[in-house]
């Protein structure tokens, strides 16, 4: 009886193991607590500070930190396992780019500190995939998150913008210049939302195929994911067979 008991009890505990680990078990509880809204918050943030902010140095590496604070707020509310260790390199990496553009800010270093903030945005939107799928319904954190990710894809193209302005030959805009942040940045989100004012265009191949995509990302996101969302709003998905 005794070694049957131990024995149930084991399986027991392995069950509730492996059901802590399935995805949509011990990740929702630990994020029930956390709101997209967070990461909403400084996404818009990231907008008003390039629309405000001055071409300074510091400024740059504000926005990095920023960005950085982005991803790091994303892993934290998508309840990711490995997001203890990943949240620290996140930050620190965020720390030596924005050191790394007030010690030199050279064309090569901005450069590099743009893909490093690419590479933030990019992953930012992955992580916020992966948190919105494991929840297993379409709720009010669902749409936050996809809003969320609308803006990111703003601010992401914004960025390569103002990398190809930096490190490109001749100005990254037909009208002759290349923009401070707060010019790129309206060129980013007119171009996402589709509206072609037409006061600023690309000059070059590169910006101009960038700006097709964007038109294009933006178009179908709206009609597509946000859409899809809405319109399940409430609803949970069906499991796996």
């Amino acid at each position: 009886m005794d070694v049957e008991a131990e024995r149930d009890g084991g399986s027991h505990g392995l069950a509730q193991v492996g059901a802590s680990l399935r995805p949509g078990t011990r990740l929702q509880r630990v994020r029930s607590g956390h709101s997209y809204g967070f990461v909403l918050m400084l996404v818009m943030l990231s907008f008003a500070f390039i629309a405000l902010a001055p071409g300074d140095d510091w400024a740059f590496a504000t926005l990095v930190l920023i960005e950085a604070a982005i991803l790091s707020v994303a892993i934290w509310t998508s309840g990711l396992v490995f997001g203890r260790f990943v949240i620290p390199i996140v930050l620190g990496i965020g720390a030596i780019a924005a050191l790394a553009i007030v010690v030199d800010s050279s064309a090569t270093t901005r450069g590099i500190v743009g893909g490093i903030e690419t590479t933030f945005l990019i992953a930012a939107c992955g992580v916020i995939v992966a948190g919105i799928w494991d929840q297993g319904e379409v709720n009010q954190q669902s749409v936050l998150g996809a809003l969320s990710i609308y803006m990111a894809i703003g601010i992401l193209f914004t960025v390569v913008y103002s990398v190809l302005a930096h490190v490109g030959e001749g100005p990254f805009f037909a009208q002759g210049n290349d923009g401070d942040g707060s010019t790129r940045l309206y060129f980013s989100f007119v171009t996402l939302a589709t509206l072609g004012y037409g006061d600023y265009t690309a000059a070059t191949d590169l910006g101009r195929m960038l700006a097709v995509v964007e038109a294009l990302i933006g178009q179908l996101y709206l009609v597509t994911v946000v859409a899809v969302l809405v319109a399940n709003l409430g609803r949970t998905r069906a499991p796996r067979p």
